[in-house]
């Protein structure tokens, strides 16, 4: 008896720390592969004819999540665009966490946390434990505290249905020069930081079928210096976070080349080519509409090129 109660807990275990990576992945499939960013920036707050402060924030956040509902497979919140306000601004935040619930819609908040393990393990009571003020389907996190500082917030993380996206090869051009360095020690002696990023994130989904719950961040305007790092995004389970796209200068080409062998697991975010047709939140949806039918044959090409090699 005893050991039936085991084996069903270990699965219900199991079942749970897959549950982010099957339920993004069954968005993408009924969405396709855009991420909404909402990103309410000081400019676009203006254009919209938006107060500068928490209350124009969340405005401008509602607008661009309803425009999302139903139509994007995720929204990511940008977390210093309300960090700004303070106080106001997380309960701003919070707000919007729960509406985004109320819809069914996956949240990421873009907070790229990282640290000690003593410091970042309270980051697990405000984004993934029952009742935490901030809960989201996943979160940023910045891995260069190193990899076993994050073992115990990834696992917080998966235990309660949750999600992590780990920085491993970001959009800015300074960011070239860490990642593609070599490590000179550790289990990835020899091997550029970016890899050793990607492969202990993969460690985490390798025990799951189909997709993980552990990503990656891989920027979409990358593509020209990757092969220097040994990343093959084609050779990840987890779901891959790109920005980059529209706005940072990326373009559907480059998602092709880039993400070519990757078989449906890529997420790809868009802010500001969105929010610049608000506030109407019929233009926002039509902006949205368009957007994602580009990402998703963009994707759907580079897998079609993949089958016929």
């Amino acid at each position: 008896m005893n050991d039936v109660i085991a084996s069903s807990h270990e699965d219900q275990l199991r079942a749970e720390r897959s549950n982010f990576g099957l339920r993004l992945h069954n968005s993408m499939s009924k969405y396709g592969p855009l991420c909404v960013g909402i990103d309410p920036h000081r400019r676009l707050l203006t254009d919209w004819d938006y107060n500068v402060d928490a209350n124009g924030a969340e405005m401008f956040s509602m607008r661009m999540l309803q425009a999302a509902n139903g139509r994007a497979a995720a929204v990511k919140f940008q977390m210093p665009m309300f960090e700004r306000y303070g106080s106001k601004g997380f309960a701003v935040l919070e707000r919007l966490l729960y509406a985004a619930r109320q819809m069914g819609v996956i949240t990421i908040v873009d907070c790229v946390h990282g640290g000690l393990s003593t410091t970042i393990s309270a980051i697990a009571d405000a984004y993934f434990k029952p009742g935490a003020p901030m809960k989201a389907d996943a979160i940023t996190l910045l891995p260069y505290y190193g990899e076993r500082s994050l073992r115990g917030l990834i696992d917080d993380a998966l235990d309660n249905g949750s999600g992590v996206f780990i920085a491993s090869l970001t959009s800015n051009e300074e960011g070239r020069s860490v990642q593609s360095a070599i490590r000179q020690s550790g289990s990835y002696k020899g091997q550029t930081v970016a890899y050793g990023i990607a492969a202990a994130a993969q460690k985490h989904n390798a025990e799951h079928e189909g997709m993980g719950s552990v990503g990656l961040i891989v920027g979409a305007t990358v593509g020209q210096w990757i092969e220097q790092t040994g990343v093959n995004p084609a050779h990840f389970t987890g779901p891959i976070f790109s920005p980059g796209y529209g706005w940072q200068g990326a373009e559907a080409q480059d998602l092709k080349t880039l993400f070519k062998g990757t078989h449906g697991n890529v997420l790809v975010t868009v802010s500001r080519s969105i929010a610049t047709k608000g506030p109407d939140i019929a233009d926002l949806a039509a902006a949205t509409e368009a957007i994602a039918f580009d990402v998703r044959q963009a994707m759907m090409e580079a897998e079609d090129e993949t089958m016929e090699v």
